[in-house]
């Protein structure tokens, strides 16, 4: 989506093959039982598979379950209001409201604000068609601020 950076090919690369590596000695009941129990605790999805990643050396779950750690998390109840990428950039918006407030010559932010409100739209018309959310759904401004501090605590 972003359109300005197009150069530039520094990142991880996913592991070629979708079998579960040799190493990995967790079972996937254990597997699913230490995604709920961090779930409880209120890491996120993505924060999840870091953790699983770095402390328990399972570099995918999809390979190992067979399924996603969304749809570990929906099956046990513990799935996010919102899909994760969205929060984020709700998030986004309502810290840059918040200091547009303070500081309403702030053009270049102005222009991030357009930018990030324009992005979760484009989001939430995807979620919409694919049913993750409900076809009612809509983004208002005033309504993220108490969205935000209910489910993510700012």
């Amino acid at each position: 989506m972003n359109k300005r950076r197009d150069k530039g090919k520094s990142h991880s690369t996913r592991p070629a093959s979708l079998v579960p590596p040799a190493w990995v000695t967790y079972r996937p009941e254990e597997i699913e039982l230490i995604i709920e129990s961090l779930a409880k605790k209120g890491y996120g999805p993505s924060m999840i598979g870091i953790i699983l990643r770095d402390q328990f050396a399972i570099p995918l779950v999809k390979p190992v379950l067979g399924k996603k750690i969304t749809q570990v998390l929906e099956e046990k109840g513990l799935a996010p209001p919102l899909p994760e990428d969205l929060l984020n950039l709700i998030k986004r918006a309502v810290n840059l409201r918040r200091h547009l407030e303070e500081h309403p010559k702030d053009y270049h932010s102005k222009r991030g604000l357009i930018e990030i409100e324009s992005k979760i739209h484009r989001l939430s018309k995807y979620y919409k068609r694919v049913g993750k959310l409900p076809k009612d759904w809509k983004y208002r401004p005033e309504e993220a601020k108490y969205l935000i501090a209910q489910y993510v605590g700012i």
